[in-house]
């Protein structure tokens, strides 16, 4: 690390203004092209807030007009060393305003926490990513290796017109990147110790789910509704959907989850048994963070959306189903044949949307670089790795060979429920959580 001018940067001072500005700009994604919104404005506004400490800027759309994404590049001391990739998406879930304690989109900063619609998807570590390269270049920091900033669009409906469009048509973007951090990890956790008070464990995300959509059709013979149908699709779909629903796959811990428990287990004196037929009562003494956890521990295959007929006393030719499937790393063959078996010869399948599983090792020099800086901010801390039961942008980036980590260092309160908070109703992120996080952040970048 070179410091030009012997300040240390403190992005810290205004994070908490950007966050809430970013905020501010709704860019819902409804996964509709037509009505998904507000990326571009979103992205020139940040590539303006770049190019105004000096960086050179790129701007472009992925796939789709609109789909805005800003890239900017801080060399480091050695270029010859692989490139670290910083990533935020601009995408926000939609938010309906009148199930909200605030408007979903103000921004507001009240009761210490910042609230709106992305405070913790993601728009908390956008703003960090923001203020921590601003800051860099205003205090002429030259980091250990060069930095590639990405602000990207369309991570909340899969990343089709976003970083998986990048990766297929602009793999030159990322030219020299061999490492990469996003979201969900780097939070908080904090536990009761087995000799009394407790700790506050830092979840680095080093694994995540397969994603994949499935739509189920089921074909039949159209006619009256007042006659007997033998062949009816809404009744064959109905019965495998209710089968799929109503399954449960079997418990598969793998390392990274065995790994994050055993470091529990260490901490609070809980015993996590991966052969124990009450391995998931044990866990739901975690409290909250427990709905993430158990979702580690098996595949899933939750029914969202249904679609046959067109009136009442008419019987269908066709009905479709769209089930929302997320797989454990090494299971997606098992999966699939546990699908066919369950869903009938009578039902067809076929992948939507299909994103691999993700897995690495919890060890290494960015590892540790991000354990000392959260340690020099929380000395008493411990980071741990975890796996995440969603998807994100990561998984366009592996396909690169890039090796990917979640962390978005945040010192949450014990009592918050954080995990509810992803597309949840008044979605908010503390405001020294913001703090922490930009100046743990600030640290790692100049160390890593």
């Amino acid at each position: 690390m070179t410091v030009a001018t012997g300040v240390r940067p403190d992005p810290a001072d205004d994070v908490v203004e950007v966050v809430s500005r970013l905020i501010r700009f709704d860019t819902s994604n409804t996964g509709d092209l037509d009505t998904t919104k507000g990326e571009a404005e979103c992205a020139r506004w940040i590539a303006a807030q770049l190019e105004d400490v000096g960086y050179q800027v790129e701007y472009l759309e992925s796939g789709a007009p609109g789909r805005g994404n800003v890239f900017a590049r801080l060399s480091g001391a050695d270029s010859s060393r692989g490139a670290l990739l910083i990533h935020g998406h601009l995408d926000v879930v939609p938010a309906e305003a009148a199930d909200w304690s605030v408007h979903p989109f103000s921004g507001a900063v009240e009761d210490g926490y910042v609230w709106g619609r992305g405070a913790v998807d993601m728009k908390d570590m956008v703003g960090m990513m923001i203020v921590v390269a601003r800051q860099f270049r205003r205090a002429g920091i030259v980091p250990p290796r060069d930095l590639v900033f990405a602000f990207l669009a369309d991570e909340e409906n899969g990343g089709r017109y976003g970083s998986h469009w990048l990766v297929d048509h602009r793999p030159d973007l990322f030219d020299g990147v061999t490492e990469a951090v996003g979201e969900v990890g780097g939070f908080s956790l904090t536990v009761p110790r087995r000799d009394g008070g407790e700790r506050r464990l830092y979840l680095i995300e080093t694994a995540e789910k397969g994603l994949q959509w499935m739509r189920l059709t089921a074909r039949g013979r159209a006619g009256h509704g007042s006659m007997v149908h033998d062949h009816n699709a809404v009744t064959a779909l109905a019965e495998a959907v209710a089968r799929l629903g109503r399954h449960r796959f079997p418990l598969v811990p793998t390392d990274t989850v065995m790994q994050f428990l055993t470091a529990i287990g260490e901490e609070t004196g809980h015993s996590f048994d991966a052969d124990s037929p009450d391995l998931e009562g044990t866990i739901e003494k975690l409290g909250p963070i427990a709905r993430i956890v158990k979702a580690t521990l098996r595949d899933t295959a939750n029914p969202t959306m249904l679609k046959a007929g067109y009136k009442a006393n008419v019987v269908p030719a066709i009905a479709e189903a769209i089930v929302d499937c997320r797989v454990l790393p090494g299971r997606q063959a098992a999966f699939e044949a546990e699908i066919d078996e369950l869903i009938g010869p009578d039902v067809t399948r076929e992948w939507v949307t299909s994103l691999p599983s993700y897995e690495t090792s919890f060890d290494g020099d960015l590892v540790d670089a991000m354990n000392s800086a959260v340690l020099a901010v929380d000395p008493d801390a411990r980071t741990v790795p975890y796996m995440l039961s969603g998807g994100t942008d990561a998984k366009a980036f592996a396909r690169l060979g890039i090796r990917c980590f979640g962390f978005t260092p945040l010192r949450l309160p014990p009592e918050l429920d954080f995990s509810a908070l992803f597309h949840g109703v008044d979605e908010r992120v503390p405001v020294d959580a913001l703090r922490f996080g930009a100046d743990v952040m600030s640290r790692f970048l100049t160390h890593c």
